[in-house]
């Protein structure tokens, strides 16, 4: 009777759990699968009449890591890196896989365009090349490369909903 009963209630019980931990990402580490992509909130900033959906990079973290270790970046998307008024952050391509344009804005006002910035993969820290904006900025857009000259995106325009990051 034993058999017949507990057994079968005891593996279903055993795969049950496996399954809901598998789902967490808790047994990823045993059967070598990757973690989870967290969900991300977009905010959609514009530049003209151009509506972009972005990602927001405002702790030292998040900046840190930005767009590195993606495979992809959707098309009229992108990731907005926040910083305090008049800074001149320095940016590289650690770990990017893939080539973006990096734009430099100030006060709401697009101030510069790294066009085409490439991947430097298997470089050490020392030799990635830095990227240093024209002037002081309190944001940067990266989006993939091309999106500037196919949107045709140049320094002196303005963008908005940045105030709402």
């Amino acid at each position: 009777m034993f058999k017949q009963i507990f057994l079968p209630l005891i593996v279903v019980a055993t795969f049950i759990t496996l399954v809901g931990l598998l789902g967490q990402g808790k047994l990823n580490y045993f059967f070598n699968l990757p973690s989870p992509t967290p969900k991300v909130s977009l905010k959609t900033v514009k530049i003209e009449n151009l509506e972009i959906d972005v990602e927001v990079a405002k702790s030292a973290d998040e900046r840190a890591k930005g767009l590195s270790g993606r495979d992809r970046l959707d098309e009229n998307s992108g990731m907005v890196f926040v910083f305090s008024k008049d800074s001149k952050p320095i940016f590289w391509m650690k770990d990017t896989k893939i080539a973006l344009d990096i734009i430099w804005i100030n006060y709401n006002k697009i101030v510069g365009i790294e066009k085409n910035v490439q991947p430097e993969i298997g470089k050490s820290d020392s030799e990635l090349e830095k990227y240093v904006s024209p002037s002081t900025i309190d944001y940067v857009l990266e989006v993939n490369a091309g999106f500037s000259d196919k949107n045709n995106i140049r320094s002196g325009q303005m963008i908005s909903g940045l105030e709402q990051l």
